[in-house]
């Protein structure tokens, strides 16, 4: 194994796959010519050319429509967004178009496209650049969501991503780009619509997703200190939904906490909690707990921020209070 960037494992399954299939193509603004907003796609237009790597206007319906065009022509673009927060513009394509197109052709026009980019909180960016969205496009039917923590996940999904033929919404990290992990160099790809378990335990299980894991494992560990084992789940896919692995890990557990950068109404996390008292009851020794944001826009000051958000010490305080109740 080698230890490469976030970015860089993005970067990987782009090139591979662009190599792989020439009906592969990436646009959006800033990719080409300064290499990315984050740099994600750095170099890729020297090996690609303008043709495949394609810088677009600050016009997000514009280029997402085009792309979607292709898409339904036997294309298969990657869309990047600078944050998921400017892909509301687009939602239109992405909800009346993409989404729906199989069933309204009655099965006779796909539309394989990746629709690539940060969301949620990346420090003091204020409300209008903090949004999580995994929520909203999980929430539409025809779309695949997938949204990731680590680079060797990001590699294997994206690379799985791009060769769906359903179109997939992919939400990466801004703050995470630079974190390095494990990546083989040879070729993989992992399944998409499986979680995984990051770390083993008997006592509680803990289910995240994207920049949220890292706030689950590191609570994880220190709840270890105090001798409560936490089973820490990464869903990785939002939808479809591995509610298989959940299920399983809480009947050996018998509690779950959830732990999502989402609003707290109609989230993920209020999916889950659905899904699981309803199939799982009976495995519950306590109630299903979730952290979530705050109820209420992204303000820019630190202390804000800092109480907006999920934490370890939050995580850690729930956890202990679902460890000493009962259902």
């Amino acid at each position: 194994m080698r230890q490469i960037a976030f970015r860089e494992a993005l970067r990987e399954a782009m090139q591979e796959e662009m190599r792989r299939d020439e009906r592969v193509f990436l646009m959006g603004e800033e990719v080409a010519e300064y290499n990315g907003a984050y740099k994600v796609s750095q170099g890729m237009l020297d090996e690609f050319g303008e043709k495949r790597v394609i810088d677009t206007p600050i016009a997000e319906l514009g280029f997402t429509a085009i792309a979607v065009g292709a898409a339904q022509n036997g294309l298969r673009p990657i869309v990047e967004f600078m944050t998921w927060n400017f892909a509301v513009l687009p939602l239109d394509q992405i909800l009346n178009t993409a989404s729906k197109m199989l069933a309204m052709s009655g099965g006779q026009v796909g539309c394989p496209i990746v629709f690539r980019g940060p969301g949620g909180s990346a420090g003091q960016l204020g409300a209008q650049h903090s949004t999580a969205f995994e929520a909203l496009y999980a929430n539409i039917p025809g779309l695949k969501v997938i949204s990731v923590s680590n680079p060797y996940d990001g590699k294997g999904l994206l690379k799985a991503a791009i060769r769906d033929d359903d179109p997939v919404v992919f939400m990466e990290c801004e703050v995470g780009y630079g974190d390095k992990g494990d990546v083989p160099e040879e070729e993989y790809i992992l399944p998409i619509g499986k979680a995984f378990i990051k770390r083993e335990g008997k006592d509680v299980t803990i289910v995240s997703f994207n920049k949220m894991m890292k706030v689950a494992l590191g609570a994880a560990e220190e709840l270890a200190r105090e001798g409560i084992e936490a089973e820490v789940i990464d869903l990785a896919t939002i939808r479809p939904m591995d509610w298989f692995t959940i299920l399983q890990s809480v009947k050996k557990t018998n509690r779950l906490v959830i732990v999502e950068e989402q609003w707290p109404f109609a989230s993920v996390s209020s999916e889950i909690t659905y899904r699981i008292q309803k199939e799982g009851f009976d495995y519950l020794d306590a109630p299903i707990r979730r952290i979530t944001s705050a109820d209420a826009p992204m303000h820019y000051a630190p202390n804000l921020v800092a109480a907006y958000l999920p934490s370890i010490e939050k995580t850690v305080k729930v956890v202990k209070e679902v460890m000493y109740s009962r259902k």
